[in-house]
């Protein structure tokens, strides 16, 4: 009885494994999408659109990282791991959406014409995490997870 569950015992630590990676496979798709979506950017619309489309994805890549710490501080809150007020944890919270603002702001004001790159630029991690939600599918498919 006790070697039939341990198949079942190894694939579920595998499959953990394997779903504890995402973020950092989000993390580094983002990091290759960005200079081809530039590049392309670049030769297809000039380089307003291609400047804005940098600080888009920068911004959004660093939303991307401060939104894994929040969502992590709160559940280490929520959970008791942690006894720190949530004075860091808001602030960090409502400073990504100021960070937000201010590229839009300081771009519109600028090149009018690279708000377009900025805003698609803010698209990047829902085309990673898209990559990656395939990836999960095709490996649940391949693997049996």
């Amino acid at each position: 009885m006790r070697e039939a569950l341990q198949p079942e015992n190894s694939s579920a630590g595998a499959a953990e494994h394997f779903y504890s990676g995402a973020l950092t496979r989000i993390r580094r798709s983002m990091l290759g999408f960005a200079p081809v979506l530039v590049a392309g950017a670049l030769w297809r619309f000039g380089w307003p659109t291609a400047a804005g489309l940098v600080v888009g994805c920068a911004i959004a890549y660093i939303n991307f990282h401060w939104l894994k710490r929040v969502v992590s501080g709160f559940a280490d809150r929520a959970v008791g791991e942690t006894r720190s007020t949530s004075g860091g944890i808001v602030p960090r919270f409502l400073l990504r959406y100021v960070l937000m603002a201010i590229g839009a702001y300081a771009i519109l004001t600028v090149s009018p014409a690279s708000l377009r790159g900025f805003l698609a630029g803010l698209f990047l991690p829902v085309a990673a995490i898209l990559c990656e939600a395939v990836y999960e599918v095709y490996a649940a498919l391949r693997r049996g997870f």
